[in-house]
């Protein structure tokens, strides 16, 4: 760059976006956006390729280097093309923020826009629609174009070749991402491969900027993941009752069934987890009075019933966001700008919509890609002030804590896969597990797709992982128990090194308080025990008195439980208490004294 350029000064948006700045920072850009940006106008590439982690703030850079080549007049005009229609949108409403009204309404072949506009706001599909009226347009003009997501750029074989004809003659091109490369092996527009020391080509990213370096400052959350197990039951189209327990070594369809069944809202696992997290939400709460819970569902009925179960967990209904409404970006603005405690959605908040006061959020969807796990958790990570921690329950399934141990991991794109599998193979631990679930027993072609009925299903807290390191205490750790809520009732402000103290001294008070004691008596009753091995044994005792049912009169698992819900009242099994539980144990037992006398 010349050294009439090296003396101009940085723009700084922070003033306007105060809101977006890390903490302590709101009067000038994060120092990497200065950094990124100081090294962008050095060289001022063609193409410039930014990988930096969700929340880091992306878009506040983007805009700044448009800012730039628009004020020292190297560009004319701006294109910004994100994934969708609301990112589109929230684009234009961010630009604006910064001087840089574009118009979000903007569709190929339009034609002229109104002079109030620097440009345009469009997406992937919508270029790939008629890709030849982009490049007119990007022909006619010095343009920087703005490519967010880049990666989606493959999502479809027309939306990269798309992305390639319309853009090809633009003067700048700046691509943004902030997840995991695709796992395939399509080139991204625009995107530079270089060999590495195996041969196989590797994106080479102009900037990075991580996970772990926005940790450390504090520019993101730490994320503190709940993970819980259980058991569960379903049948098959054959007419067999499975059962099995969440997390445990299972066939590639066993584990999937068994994931649906934890997922189905007619059970008691997901009541329970939801449970767990409006209590954590409530202690953040405490600390930080808006924070708000979201919940990924898998679909839209699942998405709508855990609503309902929400409504009845909280007390206040919980805003539900569906992608083909056409009211879901103005839903997902408005639960950003209130106080309400939880939003529940499918697809639309999984990746680049913006509600930093997100602090817990339920995986409850049967996705499982680490791109996908990558983008919803990005969801939590923004940070607003000092010591917010975020927290995620998961179900305890290996591929999902995997994703959640490696958080901090950063991947390149690799065009091509290595044959060594060892550790120079980025994807070697994506390769392993599918070799190991294509290994496994599966279910007989004649049973993939067909009718699956879930019966039953219990929550049990398994344990928490934080920074890597897993943390729990031994035995079976129930619902509602004391174990449960060392966890649950962590402060909502915490440092990451006192979230990992306090993490390390729970367990292990826990475990001084469960070492042996001189012998005594052993209880005979169920009074004499403590409360949570109360619990667990009438449990236990419901769940076979409800089996042995099943058996003598076919009726399924799950109606039996809501039967004895709706004549005794109460929540679901795994959270009702033990007075509750009682009463559904004796009201059973009538029905068979009368089933039998009859």
């Amino acid at each position: 760059m010349s050294g009439g350029h090296d003396a101009e000064p940085l723009t700084s948006l922070g003033p306007a976006w105060p809101e977006r700045a890390a903490w302590g920072t709101a009067s000038s850009l994060r120092a990497w956006q200065a950094s990124a940006l100081r090294d962008y106008l050095d060289r001022r590439p063609r193409d410039f390729l930014t990988v930096a982690t969700p929340g880091a703030g992306k878009t506040t850079f983007a805009l700044s280097v448009a800012s730039e080549l628009l004020g020292r007049r190297i560009v004319d005009r701006i294109v910004v093309v994100a994934p969708t229609e609301h990112l589109k949108h929230q684009w234009a409403a961010a630009a604006e923020k910064a001087g840089l009204p574009i118009d979000p309404t903007y569709s190929a072949g339009k034609g002229k826009i109104a002079g109030d506009y620097v440009g345009v706001a469009v997406t992937y599909a919508g270029v790939a629609v008629n890709p030849l009226a982009m490049r007119i347009r990007t022909e006619r003009f010095k343009t920087l174009v703005i490519l967010d997501e880049i990666h989606h750029a493959g999502d479809a074989l027309t939306w990269g070749d798309g992305v390639r004809e319309a853009f090809e003659p633009a003067a700048h091109r700046l691509s943004l991402t902030g997840t995991a490369f695709r796992s395939d092996v399509n080139p991204i527009p625009f995107v530079t491969y270089a060999p590495g020391s195996d041969g196989i080509p590797r994106s080479v990213a102009d900037y990075t900027y991580g996970y772990a370096d926005a940790l450390t400052d504090h520019v993101v959350r730490p994320v503190l993941f709940l993970a819980y197990s259980g058991e569960m039951q379903w049948r098959t189209r054959a007419g067999e009752e499975v059962a099995a327990s969440l997390g445990e070594p299972l066939t590639k369809d066993l584990a999937a069934q068994a994931l649906r069944t934890a997922l189905d809202p007619q059970g008691s696992w997901i009541p329970s987890v939801l449970q767990a997290a409006d209590k954590r939400l409530s202690e953040v709460r405490r600390h930080v009075p808006d924070a708000g819970g979201l919940v990924i569902a898998t679909d839209q009925d699942s998405a709508r019933a855990y609503a309902k179960v929400l409504r009845q967990i909280s007390g206040e209904p919980a805003t539900v966001v569906l992608s083909d409404e056409k009211a879901a970006s103005k839903k997902i603005a408005e639960f950003s700008d209130n106080d309400r405690r939880w939003m529940v959605a499918v697809r639309m908040v999984s990746e680049g919509v913006d509600v930093p006061r997100l602090a817990v959020g339920v995986y409850a969807t049967t996705t499982a890609t680490p791109l996908f796990f990558a983008q919803a958790i990005g969801r939590f990570v923004r940070a607003r002030n000092r010591g917010e921690v975020a927290s995620v329950f998961l179900p305890s399934v290996p591929n999902l804590l995997g994703f959640a141990g490696e958080l901090e991991a950063e991947r390149d794109h690799v065009l091509g896969r290595t044959d060594t599998g060892d550790e120079a193979n980025p994807f070697a631990t994506e390769e392993d597990l599918m070799a190991r679930a294509n290994a496994s027993e599966s279910a007989s072609a004649e049973e993939e797709g067909v009718p699956w009925e879930a019966l039953d299903s219990r929550a049990r807290f398994d344990h928490a992982l934080y920074d890597g390191a897993q943390f729990g205490h031994e035995g079976e750790i129930q619902v509602g128990s004391e174990e449960e809520m060392d966890f649950l009732g962590i402060p909502g402000l915490l440092e990451p090194d006192q979230m990992r103290d306090l993490l390390q001294q729970r367990q292990a008070d826990r475990a001084r308080s469960r070492a042996p004691r001189p012998a005594t008596a052993e209880p005979d009753t169920v009074e004499q025990v403590t409360t949570h091995e109360q619990l667990a044994v009438l449990r236990r005792e419901l769940n076979g008195l409800v089996a042995a049912w099943h058996h003598r009169t076919g009726q399924a698992h799950g109606i039996t439980h809501s039967a004895l819900r709706k004549e005794c009242g109460g929540p679901a099994a795994a959270v009702a208490n033990a007075e509750q539980l009682r009463q559904r144990i004796d009201r059973i037992r009538d029905w068979a004294t009368a089933r039998k006398s009859s």
